[in-house]
């Protein structure tokens, strides 16, 4: 069994409360690899913890002296690194589907489903990361938390047509990436995942393609994400 890799995950006040959706790409990314983790909770203020990375963002990936950040070039790295293990990005056609992906849910559905979670994952975080967090979040947005509350229907609804496409899709195969998941599949799941992880209100319906495919990558790589 190979030595457990370190993974800083961003999280609440509670430890268990991991809910970046780049994070959870690469707990997904780790187990399609079969790599064992040791999982290391960090939070906005601790930014010292990953110093090492030269930056201060999570996820981290620490592979003995080696310092890896941002999910993209953490697959590419373990992709490179473990090439006897299955693949998360394959082959280059692969590869450049899953870059277009990986954009489309950075400038397209990560914004548009912050304005409607955004509130609450203010409301799972730790005191000292709450000023930090609305501050900074506001100025992305231009809009304060209160005003995202008031907002959250009209918010859902934009969210929804921005995913619509995603639906259509997975109403026609069980994946992304086909027949069993791959990071194409991680990637966006990891959008679901945070507001599943900090909301209890659902964005979807439960028969919609997008719930039924969250519930069989929930259900993958022994239940991991369940």
């Amino acid at each position: 069994m190979p030595t457990p890799l370190r993974l800083y995950e961003l999280t609440g006040a509670d430890d268990n409360c991991r809910f970046s959706p780049y994070c959870w790409r690469i707990r997904l990314a780790l187990a399609h690899k079969g790599l064992p983790v040791e999982t290391i909770a960090w939070r906005f203020h601790e930014k010292e913890a990953i110093a090492a990375s030269g930056q201060g963002k999570v996820p981290v990936l620490v592979n003995g002296d080696q310092w890896v950040s941002d999910s993209w070039a953490i697959a590419e790295y373990l992709d490179r690194q473990y090439p006897e293990r299955p693949s998360l990005l394959g082959d280059a056609s692969l590869t450049a589907v899953t870059r277009f992906v990986n954009q489309w849910v950075a400038e397209s559905v990560h914004p548009a489903l912050a304005r409607v979670i955004l509130p609450d994952v203010h409301a799972v975080l730790d005191e000292a990361d709450k000023d930090y967090f609305k501050r900074t979040r506001e100025a992305a947005f231009g809009v304060s938390l209160d005003e995202l509350t008031a907002q959250r229907e009209a918010s859902l609804q934009a969210f929804l047509q921005v995913v619509k496409p995603l639906s259509s899709t997975l109403s026609q195969q069980p994946y992304l990436a086909g027949d069993a998941p791959a990071y194409v599949d991680h990637i966006v799941f990891g959008a679901f995942q945070w507001a599943h992880v900090v909301s209890a209100q659902p964005l979807l319906a439960q028969d919609d393609p997008i719930t039924l495919w969250c519930e069989r990558v929930r259900q993958a790589y022994e239940e991991l994400a369940a």
